[in-house]
């Protein structure tokens, strides 16, 4: 007999338009392998997600930047289609903040941890973190949100040279602007010209103290609470390869055992009285030793299948078991297992993995999405590189622009354009300042 409630379907969301998203993939097979129906709301035209054996169904997502109102309707149309009850995952940001404002007007078609509606929104915005986690004494980078250029640069000096800088709101960020949700900045006149692109970024900009990356420095902590706010699944694990190096999405992970951020992911969880599935990052300061929480993503992490333990326990398979009132196994950890994301870190193949290993795209079970990935991220990969080549001659004339320089014939330097952002929230000078150990990365310090 079955663990689970295989009449419950689940279905996934997503907003983000990002094709190569292995975490949707990992919930496809997680739950279909359990016998559970799985439906995705996601663009998956150019993805090998919809490839898996796993998939039920495939419905058309709300486009990017959609209302909230418009969400829901979407949802509405897919649960008629389902025309029974589903456990909904929220599978990014976007979607996690709609579905906790409306939670409400969703439960009636669908299972949904009880959350505070605006408790998403807290955690996700880097900006509002800041104060989270003032409020709850966590250790967090010293953050400066300036009101104007002026103040960026000022910023940037008080804080000290390279320093983070972030959108606050990193989900609005628009593709193909030339915007990173997090760059590394290593002058104040950099810091101005980033807040000036404020409107356009569509969130505040957070100037952050650099914490240096470094060997067992990158951590993250996968969970979900429970009903009762235990919680269970999970576990901690160390950042072994990002993309980009020092920062970005976790290439490669190992499952890891730590009493620190252990205890931490749980306090956090415990005094916000959250409910649901959670990833956090935190950076180790080479100082003081202390973990920062850097990242609180109310949802499932990409790589949150690392932390499959003996019972075949994850995040989302608990969230499946609890939201159907049925008991979670009791598993027993699997510390030094390690997640490859191959198109990522192909070379990580090569590498022995005794205490074993799961792929991103590559199963024994499901192998079309493995054999369809590298079609389609040869054509992604080219697509890139001819993008990058074509705008080169723009992106020295814009150089050019910057220095002051208009170019021939210009006849004078372009005046920047001033945005005018709200007035920042008190500063947490909760961080610390290590500086010996600068990597040479575009970007530092968010995952």
């Amino acid at each position: 007999m079955s663990l689970f409630d295989t009449r419950v379907p689940a279905v996934l969301l997503r907003i983000d338009r990002n094709p190569f998203h292995h975490g949707t993939l990992g919930a496809v097979r997680s739950l279909g392998r359990a016998g559970v129906d799985v439906h995705v709301v996601a663009d998956c035209d150019r993805s090998p997600v919809r490839a898996s054996r796993y998939l039920s169904g495939l419905h058309t997502p709300p486009p990017p930047g959609a209302s909230t109102a418009d969400i829901v309707g979407v949802l509405r149309r897919v649960a008629a289609r389902i025309a029974r009850p589903a456990v909904l995952v929220p599978m990014d940001d976007a979607s996690a903040l709609a579905v906790g404002r409306t939670r409400l007007e969703l439960s009636p078609w669908y299972l949904l941890p009880d959350l505070p509606a605006t408790l998403p929104e807290r955690v996700a915005d880097k900006a509002e973190l800041v104060g989270v986690c003032a409020s709850l004494d966590i250790p967090h980078p010293e953050t400066l949100v300036p009101d104007g250029p002026v103040e960026a640069a000022r910023a940037a000096s008080l804080l000290g040279l390279p320093l983070v800088a972030k959108w606050s709101r990193p989900w609005l960020v628009p593709p193909g602007g030339g915007l990173r949700s997090t760059v590394l900045v290593r002058s104040a006149r950099e810091a101005g010209e980033l807040y000036r692109r404020a409107e356009e970024a569509g969130s505040r900009l957070l100037l952050q103290a650099f914490l240096p990356p470094g060997p067992d420095r990158d951590w993250f902590f996968h969970g979900y609470a429970d009903r009762f706010g235990t919680v269970r699944a999970g576990g901690p694990g160390r950042k072994t390869l990002a993309r980009p190096r020092g920062a970005g999405l976790t290439a490669v992970g190992r499952w890891t055992p730590n009493p620190q951020v252990q205890a931490l992911a749980e306090r956090i969880a415990g005094e916000l009285g959250y409910r649901g599935v959670f990833d956090l990052d935190f950076r180790r300061c080479g100082t003081t030793g202390r973990y920062h929480l850097l990242d609180f993503n109310p949802r499932p992490g990409a790589q949150f299948r690392l932390f499959t333990d003996t019972a075949g326990l994850d995040v989302v398979r608990a969230l499946h078991l609890d939201l159907t009132g049925r008991p979670l196994p009791e598993g027993a950890p699997r510390p030094g297992r390690a997640f490859v994301v191959e198109n990522y870190a192909p070379l990580s193949l090569l590498r022995p993995a005794p205490d074993g290993r799961e792929l991103a795209w590559h199963a024994a079970d499901d192998r079309a999405p493995g054999r369809a990935l590298w079609t389609l991220w040869g054509r992604h990969v080219t697509t890139r590189l001819l993008h990058r080549l074509h705008g080169l001659p723009r992106l020295r004339r814009l150089r050019r622009l910057r220095r002051g320089d208009g170019g021939p014939g210009s006849g004078e330097p372009v005046r920047a354009r001033v945005v005018r952002q709200a007035t920042a929230p008190a500063d947490d000078r909760a961080g610390c300042s290590d500086r010996s150990d600068r990597p040479d990365d575009e970007k530092a310090g968010s995952r």
